[in-house]
């Protein structure tokens, strides 16, 4: 009785989830942590918790798909993860390899039209990891409606000392001018293909940190971040409905904070950059509660006498 109870409690609060939930992210990213520490605790070893955790892999890129984001990356083995015991790296690379020759086949990939492809640097792994990478690419490489990227052998600031180095080199052979090095040439230098700004990181077990991942498309987007107690062989749909929610209610106060400066500016400025201001309140305002957004009328702050 008190199974059944629990079961359909949770069904009800996924539901009212799915009610909140109003525009999700674009990109999503997870740091997949937790899966020793998961056989740890039901009494089996390492490995075991990394086909656990597979599963879970498989289950999140279905429900990406439903909820209509674009692209996902998941953080499956990074640099640090080289110094773990020879025997768990070797299982883990014969997992990694197993599975993107599995996505590569699997008839929903093909539906959905998933363009699979790692990022990372993925000269460091062995040769039968490298095949299931191209295999994987090769297979998908006309899609577009939706990226999976995996993080293999990765870690944010190797990758961006390996662009900055390749820029640099580029600059000392006259390839390129310095002075037309922006963001933008860096961000192309990243990878072979273009990857989205980062909206929202999801990261499993307990620790909040974001351990260097995607610094240049999460950080400098401001990326949401939430944090969940569950090891990764644990994270259920409701934890990534939360998340969802987390990201949307940051862009809700993000929206809200630019009406609000918008609205202080109105009293400040005249001209152009009055006309800009106004843009930028008619736009956000909504995002505001609503005895705020109806004490503010944009034609009436801006009625005073007009600025010399």
């Amino acid at each position: 009785m008190h199974s059944w109870l629990r079961d359909a409690g949770l069904a009800a609060y996924e539901r009212l989830l799915e009610r909140e939930i109003d525009g999700g992210p674009t990109h999503v990213a997870i740091i997949q942590d937790g899966n020793r520490r998961y056989a740890r605790e039901h009494g089996g070893d390492a490995n075991e918790g990394h086909e656990a955790g597979a599963e879970t892999t498989e289950q999140v890129l279905q429900w990406c798909q439903d909820y209509g984001i674009e692209e996902l990356t998941l953080y499956a083995f990074s640099t640090e993860n080289f110094e773990r015991p020879a025997e768990e790296r070797e299982h883990l690379f014969d997992l990694l390899a197993e599975k993107l020759r599995s996505f590569a086949d699997t008839d929903r990939i093909h539906e959905e039209e998933v363009s699979i492809r790692a990022i990372g640097r993925t000269g460091r792994l062995p040769e039968r990891v490298r095949d299931a990478i191209r295999y994987a690419e090769d297979r998908t490489a006309e899609y577009d409606r939706f990226v999976l990227n995996v993080a293999v052998a990765y870690g944010g600031r190797a990758e961006l000392l390996e662009a900055t180095r390749t820029v640099v080199e580029e600059a000392a052979d006259g390839e390129i001018d310095p002075g037309d090095v922006d963001a933008a040439l860096i961000e192309d230098r990243l990878y072979d293909r273009p990857v989205r700004d980062v909206d929202l990181i999801i990261r499993t077990g307990g620790d909040e940190r974001t351990s260097n991942f995607l610094p240049w498309h999460a950080n400098g987007n401001e990326a949401a971040v939430y944090f969940c107690a569950p090891y990764w062989p644990e994270f259920d749909k409701i934890d990534f409905l939360r998340g969802i929610r987390t990201y949307e209610h940051r862009e809700e106060s993000w929206r809200r904070t630019r009406a609000r400066r918008g609205l202080a500016l109105l009293r400040e400025l005249g001209g152009a950059e009055l006309e800009e201001a106004k843009r930028v309140v008619e736009r956000f305002r909504d995002s505001l509660p609503t005895p705020e957004r109806e004490a503010y009328n944009v034609d009436e702050v801006t009625s005073g006498p007009p600025s010399d």
